[in-house]
């Protein structure tokens, strides 16, 4: 079944904060001291959203499934003719059913109907992101650096780029 994709005023501030932390609990509970400025980010990131729903609101799309919520995506266009992914999620009792790929076509439809060229996107090189990394090239994306990750100098940050004009 197909996705469908509301923009985030249809559910109240701090939905898409609850969905990053369902969505990596797993991750935060494992690491909490390397995650916790990133939950700083998230709950920053969920503010904008709901504060500026005509710019930030207006490149963060939820995803539902029937009746269900199942996760959300967001990007951000203003380094045109680069798009960069935002925050993306699904949430962990709807994964391995294609959403995050149906998720990454749209984010991509998206940006190309505001005529950008390039997608960047990145991930961790944990093991917790393997789904990620291959859905990204799945979705086309090829890698085209790491980096070392300033949180944990024990990862690196995977960087995907995609040509889509």
């Amino acid at each position: 079944m197909e996705l469908r994709y509301t923009h985030p005023s249809e559910c109240e501030a701090g939905t898409l904060l609850r969905l990053l932390e369902r969505s990596y609990a797993p991750l935060v509970e494992s690491e909490p001291e390397i995650w916790a400025q990133e939950q700083k980010n998230w709950k920053a990131s969920d503010r904008a959203v709901f504060e500026d729903p005509e710019t930030v609101g207006a490149c963060t799309f939820l995803s539902w499934h029937g009746k269900d919520l199942v996760g959300f995506f967001s990007f951000d266009p203003r380094p045109q003719p680069i798009g960069l992914v935002g925050h993306n999620c699904i949430l962990p009792s709807f994964r391995r059913r294609g959403f995050g790929t149906q998720q990454i076509l749209e984010l991509l439809r998206r940006l190309r109907s505001m005529e950008i060229r390039e997608a960047r996107a990145s991930t961790l090189d944990h093991p917790f992101f393997v789904p990620a990394q291959r859905m990204y090239v799945r979705c086309g994306f090829r890698e085209v650096r790491r980096n070392s990750w300033d949180r944990d100098d024990r990862r690196n940050l995977i960087c995907y780029a995609k040509t889509i004009g």
